[in-house]
């Protein structure tokens, strides 16, 4: 059984965790890495229709440990400039030209981008959260993952082992151990 996505707890289960820490960057420029990916329908609002939605988590990789970041990359012609904008950064897209995005090749992918912080207030107290505020072109042109280790695998040897063959016996039943 794995417990890496979380397990269910019981009417009479012990608690004892007391969370995290929320952190928050400051404003400034980070290299990241997307950790998830979850596709959505967005039901519109006055400034965007309906329409499909991927919402990303981007790990900042920061001084002060690790921040995730949750960022929506809405599928309407009004936010291609974004969705060009982050496939440029982790290199599925090169300037000039136009592609399909492969969203299965997305997790792991790494690039860097500007990040702003912004308050709101949610019954009565204010908040602070970070949101992406700008995607930077990859410049090397790269795939934009983070390079692979190299796995090492043992050269399989093949040894000829010899066993010694019992005693032929001419006729008859020989009884053996099971």
């Amino acid at each position: 059984m794995s417990f890496e996505n979380g397990y269910e707890l019981g009417w009479d289960s012990e608690i004892t965790d007391e969370g995290k820490d929320f952190v928050i960057a400051e404003p400034g420029d980070y290299e990241f890495t997307v950790t998830g990916l979850e596709r959505g329908r967005h039901n519109g609002s006055a400034k965007m229709p309906t329409c499909n939605f991927a919402e990303l988590s981007i790990k900042l990789h920061i001084p002060d440990g690790e921040c995730i970041v949750k960022d929506k990359l809405f599928m309407h012609s009004k936010m291609k400039w974004k969705l060009s904008e982050f496939f440029l950064c982790i290199g599925q897209m090169k300037k000039g030209e136009s592609i399909r995005p492969n969203w299965n090749a997305i997790m792991g992918s790494t690039g860097r981008c500007k990040v702003s912080k912004r308050s709101y207030d949610k019954e009565g107290r204010t908040y602070w959260t970070n949101d992406i505020a700008k995607y930077y072109p990859n410049e090397d042109g790269t795939s934009g993952t983070l390079p692979q280790q190299p796995q090492y695998q043992q050269p399989t040897q093949y040894q000829q082992t010899q066993f010694a063959q019992p005693p032929q016996q001419q006729g008859g039943y020989v009884a053996g151990k099971f």
